[in-house]
């Protein structure tokens, strides 16, 4: 039966919750044991599917279609545990699965309340596997104190409660303030979040406390004791040049050895830490660097496209480079020359997006890296908009476009190459689609196979012709217009195994132009770099190589 860590915060939110239990997540397997990590939002949207990239930034896929917080990005990338559906809840859906069953009759005419029925779904949420693990971490999303999240503070409670006594640990991540004019770190801040906590009956185990620097001893017993933690149980997450670089980082605290010892795991197993070290060294030892321009629609929020900018840091590594990648507004191209913005970087690369904004500044990067020769990768609307160019510029489809733009402004103004996608195999049967249905979970999502054309550059990068990657899409390139575009030098590499869904084109005279429908960038770690992202780093290498 699994050991449970939660992990909760104060003071002021995104201070890295989620880091450190991916991080601790990976120490923990170091040392031999497996793991799970969830995440529990208290806000009221059932999941992050129909957020805006600016509300709540990038909507992290699983294999089995699930839109969840992009802290379960983290959690894959540092353990490799595919996440699960059962592994992202929010307020919303805990309190939609609670008034689904009251309809039902299935609380047989009882009132409904907060406590008991919200809070025992919220403990049935975390005990879901529990038998498959050694230690599950379960992180609470917010802050304490925010009202919103009163139930799952409460829920884990009433959970470490029913547990054995010695089966579940609290970990509460503050902020410890440096103040310039006085010179003094700050630990009121913390002790306030910790009355706080217990104030609602919850007392830490651990106390992680971001700083700029290391904790003075003083102030470490200082937290120790007014916060009725032990001293070597105050643990010092200070600010870092690479997030892959926390593993050693909380280690080198001790922040697995003061969890194993609140367990009363004794003796400890030696961690195996070979495989961060040598991450780090990668990351700090490069050989080069790449320039990437990543052009896009949400480039002022940067975790909207976090996946993107984590599996090219991945690729670099595997590459031995660091990769400066750059954020361009597509909608600067509307208006100006594409060329003087695009010139000088080793790269191209086109991430996913919905809305018209902007898409015919990303066809214009699209035809710069094409006429160019620069090394383009296009990721889900990114592989449309490299469609449509070459509809437009190559076949000579002058009102080539998507369905999705005329949908939007409520007229027919372009001949569709992309269209809406109403039906689609997944497993044994087909799914089906309108689009008046509800926006929220009815895109194609999850992993789906495809089947890739023998000897193709695709095909070479993967090293074989069968792969399954993860989608997240509503609109698809219409297979009608396949041999137009290939005539022209646009081929279709991947396609569903049905054969009836574009999965990837590639130029087939430029030197590395790649569209795949899916994200490739959800499924990308570390230490196993996605074979696409490695390999277009490579070719952004030897581009860099020829300037």
């Amino acid at each position: 039966m699994a050991r449970f860590i939660f992990i909760t915060g104060g003071v002021v939110s995104s201070l890295g919750k989620g880091l450190a239990s991916a991080a601790l997540g990976a120490l923990l397997q170091s040392r031999g044991f497996s793991v799970r990590l969830r995440k529990l939002d208290p806000y009221l949207n059932v999941d992050p599917g129909t957020m805006s990239p600016f509300e709540h930034g990038e909507v992290f896929v699983t294999d089995d279609g699930a839109e969840t917080d992009l802290d379960l990005g983290h959690y894959e990338r540092f353990t490799g545990v595919a996440a699960r559906n059962t592994d992202s809840v929010s307020s919303g859906r805990i309190y939609s699965t609670v008034l689904e069953k009251e309809r039902r009759g299935d609380y047989l005419g009882k009132t409904i309340q907060v406590i008991p029925h919200v809070t025992n779904e919220i403990k049935d949420f975390i005990s879901i596997g529990e038998d498959e693990v050694d230690f599950m971490l379960c992180e609470i999303g917010g802050t304490v104190g925010d009202i919103e999240g009163l139930p799952f503070f409460e829920a884990i409670r009433q959970f470490s409660q029913d547990k054995p006594r010695g089966q579940c640990l609290f970990m509460h991540l503050t902020l410890l303030p440096f103040i310039k004019a006085s010179g003094e770190l700050k630990t009121k801040p913390t002790q306030h979040s910790v009355k706080e906590l217990r104030s609602i009956g919850l007392a830490p185990d651990i106390l992680v406390c971001r700083s700029e620097g290391p904790i003075p001893t003083k102030e470490r017993e200082k937290l120790a004791l007014f916060c009725n933690v032990r001293p070597d149980s105050v643990i010092a997450a200070q600010d870092l040049k690479s997030i892959y670089e926390a593993p050693l980082a909380y280690h080198r605290e001790g922040l697995d050895q003061a969890v194993l010892d609140a367990f009363q795991i004794s003796p400890a197993p030696r961690p195996d830490l070979s495989k961060w070290e040598d991450v780090a060294d990668r990351i700090y030892n490069p050989e080069g660097e790449v320039k990437v321009a990543i052009v896009g629609k949400y480039t002022q929020l940067e975790d909207a496209y976090k996946s993107i900018a984590e599996a090219l840091t991945h690729g670099g590594m595997h590459n031995r480079v660091k990769v400066r990648a750059e954020w361009i507004d597509a909608e600067i191209f509307e208006r100006e020359d594409a060329a003087p913005h695009l010139e000088g970087y080793h790269a191209i690369l086109i991430p996913g997006g919905f809305g018209e904004r902007g898409t015919e500044g990303k066809i214009k990067a699209a035809q710069f890296a094409r006429e160019r020769k620069v090394p383009y990768l296009g990721i889900c609307l990114g592989m449309q908009m490299a469609v449509i160019e070459a509809a437009r510029n190559l076949a000579g489809m002058s009102k080539a476009g998507s369905e999705e733009f005329d949908h939007e402004a409520g007229q027919k103004r372009f001949e569709p190459v992309v269209y809406h996608l109403k039906e689609w195999v997944q497993g044994n049967y087909t799914v089906r689609r309108s689009a008046t249905d509800d926006k929220g979970g009815t895109m194609r999502l999850g992993a789906y196979d495809a089947v890739l054309t023998e000897g193709c550059r695709v095909a070479q990068v993967y090293g074989g012709t069968a792969i399954e990657e993860r989608h997240r899409h509503r609109y698809e390139v219409d297979i009608k217009y396949r041999d137009q575009l290939e005539k022209v030098g646009l081929k279709f590499t991947g396609m569903s195994p049905d054969g009836r869904l574009p999965e990837i084109v590639e130029c087939a005279d430029h030197p590395w132009y790649i569209g795949v429908q899916f994200h490739p960038e959800l499924k990308s770690k570390p230490f196993d770099p996605h074979p696409l992202f490695a390999d277009f780093v490579r070719a952004a290498k030897e581009t860099s190589r020829l300037v």
